[in-house]
């Protein structure tokens, strides 16, 4: 028997008899903005979201939808770029916008408790009074969530330094599809027994909802200097960041952006970006005030044997702003360059990046779309920015093949299929070049064995037997899904 209801009417009276009315939402322009996450290629129409605006809501419509059988996807601000927040036709959509409150800033402890629904840069701007700050920065950091950083494990530009969404969570408060409620982690920067919070930090919503987060708090660095080096040639420019790194310098952010990405962002947020190079780097070093003046002049010294022709250094804090502000904005202001675009994510050994940015280049000049491409490039996580128009017929696919070819160059090059944006629908086909069926198994016995009835966020994130199979790939899963029409989304 299907285990997924089609009794959407005795679903919606059960969800209207427990939540407030304005917890629901059934209307076809209400509706509307919850078709699709950040990857708007791919969209289906819910029939219900829930917005709870307590954990008990949550838990009750958690028992509801595992009453009838329906599946749950978990949406925070809706930001994420691999369609892990895609609706299903006959699930509900539980968004968690509502809970937005931040609970407590602990100044003593370092730690702020919040519920999934707040922002990333509300966690800082409500630390700064007391020299405080959340380090992990993704782009969309305005209107992210910390709950959807939980679970892409999102990144930033300053996870170089400071480390990702899961190296800056302490503790998370999790409810199972069997309507339990467990406290992951807490207060402290160890905890004993099993890394639960690890296996959380990255799960897509696939194994529980988070409905609350306990944070680590760094103090604000006394000192920051930004630099700005313009190259002629994209490999120089990854020459310098190879050249820094090997020399034991660890910035606290390091952005590479090529030729068509800085000619976007300079007309969009005019940075005083070089509009002659081929490749920039912006890079940012912090610490106490006597080191960071010999660490800079270490940093000008790399970026100039490797072929740098234009260094600027800011240390005041409005023009390094400015120089931030068009990475910052390069998403956006890419979409001034075409109609649609994709934002890939896989990540490269350093050493490979000369190598796969060729490839790329190669990509593009066969499938006839033009990429802008931004990454961090201290850790090798590259996010090309595939520009294709939707109304073109064919267009969407060939942007979608391309993608995935990317994604292949990056696996051949010793890299993954993602840095920090999940796989959710985007990736399927390609974590199939990547695991082997065993290593596809056990995430399924994972995925078994924190969500056995199968109805949180099913056919997201890890692909079937079948789908690995119509690839014609070696690496399959031979176990079950829990709901087997979803082995296609």
């Amino acid at each position: 028997m299907n285990p997924i209801t089609k009794n959407h009417t005795a679903v919606l009276q059960h969800l209207q008899r427990t939540l407030p009315a304005e917890c629901l939402i059934t209307d076809g322009a209400g509706l509307r903005p919850y078709e699709t996450d950040g990857l708007t290629a791919i969209r289906e129409m819910p029939w219900v979201v829930v917005l709870p605006e307590t954990e008990a809501q949550v838990v009750d419509v958690m028992a509801i939808c595992r009453q009838h059988g329906v599946p749950v996807i978990p949406r925070g601000a809706g930001t994420g770029l691999s369609g892990g927040a895609r609706p299903h036709k006959d699930g509900v959509v539980l968004g968690l916008s509502k809970m937005n409150k931040i609970l407590s800033i602990d100044p003593d402890n370092r730690v702020a408790h919040v519920q999934p629904g707040v922002r990333n840069l509300a966690i800082s701007n409500a630390a700064k009074p007391h020299g405080l700050y959340y380090a992990p920065d993704p782009s969309s950091q305005i209107a992210c969530s910390i709950g959807g950083n939980v679970a892409e494990n999102a990144g930033g530009v300053h996870c170089l330094k400071y480390g990702l969404t899961v190296h800056n969570v302490l503790g998370v408060r999790v409810l199972t599809s069997d309507g339990d409620v467990m406290e992951i982690g807490g207060a402290l920067y160890d905890n004993p027994g099993l890394d639960m919070l690890a296996l959380l930090c990255g799960s897509e919503g696939m194994l529980g909802i988070v409905t609350q987060v306990t944070v680590a708090l760094l103090p604000e660095p006394e000192k920051k200097s930004v630099i700005l080096a313009g190259f002629k040639q994209v490999t120089d420019a990854g020459n310098a960041v190879a050249s820094i790194i090997g020399a034991g310098i660890i910035p606290a952010g390091m952005e590479m952006m090529d030729k068509l990405a800085v000619q976007a962002a300079e007309q969009f947020a005019h940075a005083g970006y070089p509009l002659d190079a081929a490749a920039i780097l912006i890079i940012e070093l912090d610490g106490a005030e006597a080191e960071l003046s010999a660490v800079t002049a270490q940093v000008i010294d790399h970026l100039n044997a490797s072929g740098a022709y234009q260094i600027d250094q800011a240390d005041d804090a409005e023009t390094q702003a400015r120089l931030w502000k068009g990475r910052k904005s390069a998403f956006p202001a890419v979409g001034r360059l075409s109609p649609d675009y994709i934002c890939m994510d896989g990540t490269i050994p350093r050493h490979q990046l000369a190598h796969v940015l060729t490839q790329i280049d190669e990509l593009s000049e066969r499938f006839g779309l033009a990429v802008a491409n931004v990454f961090h490039a201290a850790d090798g996580n590259l996010h090309p920015l595939i520009l294709f128009d939707a109304n073109v017929p064919g267009q969407t696919d060939q942007a979608m093949a391309m993608g995935g070819e990317i994604l292949q160059c990056c696996v051949a090059a010793g890299g993954t299929v993602t840095g920090e944006h999940g796989i959710g629908v985007e990736k399927l086909d390609t974590m199939c070049v990547q695991f082997t069926s065993d290593e596809l198994d056990q995430f399924f016995r994972i995925k078994d064995a924190m969500d056995p009835s199968g109805v949180l966020n099913p056919g997201k994130g890890i692909p079937t037997l079948t789908r690995c199979g119509e690839l014609g790939g070696m690496h399959v899963h031979k176990g079950r899904l829990p709901f087997p029409e979803l082995e296609r989304f």
